[in-house]
């Protein structure tokens, strides 16, 4: 807590008034969000990379950015740093029943589902529908997730993936009949509910869908540089390669792996 509290202190005499750094007493809340959007995603990426190292750096970075939020919201008597550490505490307590009270939870699955009841018992007079309060500006397959997850906090969810996959088969049939009669707007809808059976068989399999289609993101990238590698050492150029010899070159940098 001694680096802590001297975190806050360098931020606040970041933003006095008198001696104060130009750059951080321009800032606002709102003039701070694409750095601080920025900043989780380099989080993101030293998590996913397994730089530990980077990480610790990259969470300070995140660490700074709520304390500058909190800094400036005290300069306008919003709220204090102690509001917003109670907040936080008092929340886990409260949804922690089976820690901290009489509550019971036998797996994970089982805490997170509770979670989710509780919060939507905390925010009923401000929501009216078991699948509010997701922030809408994350990734579609992240909000789709969520939607699925909050919807299952209510029963509304298939007890088994074996259904989620039947669901998953209907949809791709849906698609390839709208491809079929060249339908491009029902192709769009048919794609949108195909990604959605996807999302929820990821979930219902306990991994998350945005990081599954990271990792074939990256392995993509990594095989399309070996072949592009492969065109740059020979006489050929990938250009003028057909489809069936880029292919052959890419089961090759597969086999490789």
């Amino acid at each position: 807590m001694k680096e802590f509290d001297r975190l806050v202190e360098v931020i606040a005499k970041l933003r006095d008034k008198e001696n104060g750094c130009p750059w951080d007493l321009k800032q606002t809340h709102e003039s701070l969000i694409p750095n601080f959007i920025e900043e989780l995603y380099e989080t993101i990426e030293a998590i996913e990379s397994q730089n530990y190292d980077h990480l610790s750096e990259e969470l300070g970075d995140l660490l700074l950015h709520i304390v500058m939020q909190v800094q400036i919201a005290e300069e306008s008597e919003r709220f204090k740093m102690n509001d917003v550490l109670s907040k936080i505490n008092d929340k886990l307590i409260r949804r922690h029943p089976h820690i901290f009270g009489d509550g019971h939870a036998v797996d994970a699955n089982g805490v997170k589902m509770n979670w989710e009841r509780i919060k939507m018992k905390e925010k009923e007079l401000s929501r009216t529908s078991a699948v509010d309060g997701i922030p809408r500006k994350m990734p579609a397959l992240i909000v789709a997730q969520r939607m699925q997850e909050k919807a299952a906090s209510v029963g509304f969810d298939w007890p088994e993936v074996s259904p989620a996959v039947a669901k998953l088969e209907e949809e791709v049939y849906e698609f390839k009949e709208a491809f079929e009669n060249k339908d491009i707007e029902e192709m769009q809808n048919e794609l949108g509910d195909l990604l959605f059976s996807i999302v929820n068989i990821a979930r219902k399999s306990g991994f998350d869908t945005e990081s599954a289609l990271k990792r074939t993101i990256n392995k993509f990238e990594k095989r399309f540089k070996k072949v592009e590698d492969y065109y740059q050492k020979s006489d050929e150029t990938m250009l003028d390669a057909s489809l069936e010899q880029l292919d052959e070159i890419w089961e090759i940098t597969k086999k490789s792996e």
